[in-house]
């Protein structure tokens, strides 16, 4: 791997390109609520929350940010932002209650509802089908049993999410004009089926890697399904959360620790869907945990199936250096094949309140990189933001100037990048609305706009303000 060092700061003011997309994203299980309503059904992470010990505080989802019942409310703050774009997911258990079988058209009514009031507003819907809300049958089967579904370590699960991908196409299709399949397949695989500190909360190493393989055949399988209904101006894409890994030092034990977590964080997904290929040092780094046999012929194909652009989800870098090799891996890890030769290293510096270091040279390193191993490939920036501690204060006012600073420096570096050669097209603040952090319920806030959770409440952060200013001049000031 190449180590790219990185230029200065931009100075400011800068303009970004002409139609630069600019937008706020957010994910059904962490807004909508809910979570009972008009023949919607458990999905994992309904079931996860409801585990003694999964999440802080023993929260759920089952109201988050009442975005269900309060919609139009927030499409009307998306409004007064200014912002063009506007990227949600799907809850495929509303849609299709058990993951298989027809659609449930008062499911889709939300969405079709959703997508008319952003098309009124002048914004223009970006789908996600898949933030991690597996309906919790695929997972467990209707008796219980996991042996009956087994969620994303079985292969039927990519064919049934083509099934319900081709449900919300039919739906929306004739309005919505990009479409992502997935988002952060690496989280869904890793932390749910290897580390068990995301649903469903196992800790099966291979089968978390049998669950990278179907997610990725899901991406496939859902863009042939996309192709197959939309028309052919329809923009399709992955996200990924690709990590900025740095090795500790300039040893070669280090930049192999470096090497491993590489294979099986990045190119684990990049390479099969952009060259149709398994990388071979993550095959030889996982061999004592599989054989790869269930990735049949004619799979890495359809992984491959050409998509229109790339989402790339940042908040950190990693520093890594060698771990010892006679040690066992920590356990639980979501690194399997790397984990017992790899260890992390904080970073120094200032922090957000999710203990991330604020560290914008890592998103620029990762645009710079797809920029040499992807030059054709358009980049979004689908996910950038960070948690503070925010509070309305005895006015009502929320202030966040250290979210501010994060964003302003994180902008930079995506200017940076673009004058660099790299082709970002759009970027998407994360996130709208404060809202069920997952493992984190609600202790950490990632929104723009305050959420008082008791009354539902919104408020507009100094943030959002600020970033509806960015909107306005395509720039920082």
């Amino acid at each position: 791997m190449t180590t790219i060092e990185p230029r200065p700061a931009v100075a400011a003011p800068l303009r970004f390109p002409a139609g630069f997309r600019w937008g706020t994203a957010t994910a059904a299980y962490q807004i909508e609520g809910a979570a009972r309503a008009d023949g919607r059904t458990p999905s994992i992470w309904d079931t996860f929350s409801r585990t003694p010990g999964k999440v802080l505080n023993g929260d759920t989802g089952d109201t988050a940010a009442d975005h269900y019942h309060r919609m139009r409310e927030d499409v009307a703050l998306l409004k007064e932002l200014g912002v063009g774009d506007y990227r949600f997911s799907v809850a495929w258990p509303r849609v299709q209650p058990t993951g298989r079988g027809p659609a449930n058209q008062r499911g889709l009514d939300f969405y079709r509802r959703l997508v008319d009031e952003l098309l009124d507003a002048g914004i223009r819907p970006v789908v996600t089908l898949y933030h991690w809300d597996l309906p919790q049958e695929l997972e467990t089967g209707s008796d219980g049993d996991s042996a009956v579904g087994g969620g994303w370590p079985h292969r039927d699960t990519a064919e049934r999410f083509a099934d319900y991908t081709g449900y919300v196409a039919a739906a929306l299709g004739d309005r919505v004009a990009t479409w992502t399949t997935l988002n952060e397949p690496w989280c869904a695989a890793f932390l749910g089926y290897a580390a068990g500190v995301h649903a469903p909360g196992r800790t099966e190493p291979a089968a978390a890697l049998r669950a990278a393989h179907h997610l990725n055949l899901a991406h496939g399988r859902a863009t042939q399904a996309l192709r197959a209904v939309l028309p052919a101006s329809a923009e399709i894409s992955l996200t990924l959360n690709l990590h900025a890994l740095r090795p500790a030092s300039r040893s070669e034990a280090d930049r192999e620790a470096v090497r491993r977590l590489d294979a099986v964080g990045n190119r684990i997904f990049l390479d099969p869907v952009f060259h149709g290929r398994l990388p071979a040092d993550l095959v030889r780094d996982t061999a004592a945990l599989t054989d790869w046999s269930f990735v049949l012929d004619g799979d890495l194909e359809t992984i491959a199936t050409a998509v229109d652009s790339l989402g790339i989800n940042y908040y950190a870098p990693t520093v890594v250096a060698a771990g010892t090799r006679t040690a066992p891996p920590p356990s639980p890890s979501p690194w399997p094949g790397a984990a017992a030769h790899a260890e992390f290293r904080p970073p120094a510096g200032p922090r957000t309140a999710m203990g991330w270091p604020v560290d914008a040279d890592g998103l620029y390193e990762l645009l710079t990189r797809l920029r040499g191993e992807l030059p054709h490939v358009p980049l979004l920036v689908t996910e950038n933001g960070a948690a503070y501690h925010d509070y309305a204060d005895p006015e009502g006012h929320v202030h966040d100037p250290e979210r501010i600073a994060y964003l302003h420096g994180h902008l930079g570096a995506v200017a940076r990048a673009i004058a660099d050669g790299a082709a970002v097209r759009g970027y998407f603040l994360w996130s709208l609305l404060d809202n069920f952090e997952w493992a984190y319920g609600y202790s950490k806030r990632f929104g723009i706009v305050h959420v008082d959770f008791a009354s539902q409440r919104r408020t507009l952060k100094d943030s959002a303000r600020w970033y509806a200013g960015v909107v306005a001049r395509n720039g920082l000031a």
